[in-house]
């Protein structure tokens, strides 16, 4: 009896969770596009305050590299036999 009974919460659960995910939804997909939306609005406004002729160097992070300058770089060879 408290097998059928652990199946019947997790199958309760189950559809809970999927009936709360349909009433959710639409909700944080709004909430999203909203946010992009004034993502794209900052960004569209930052390249329009630009003037005519003016640069802008963006620096890019480095990668950390695990190799340390002291080893070469790997290099794959064959072996040729005469």
């Amino acid at each position: 009896m408290g097998f059928l009974r652990t199946i019947a919460i997790i199958v309760l659960i189950f559809y809970g969770l999927k009936f709360l995910g349909r009433l959710l939804a639409p909700f944080l997909i709004k909430k999203m596009a909203d946010k992009m939306g004034a993502q794209f609005q900052n960004q569209y406004q930052a390249e329009e305050t630009k003037t005519e002729g003016e640069v802008t160097i963006k620096k890019s992070q480095q990668k950390n590299s695990k190799i340390s300058e002291t080893e070469g770089e790997y290099v794959d060879y064959e072996e040729i036999k005469d």
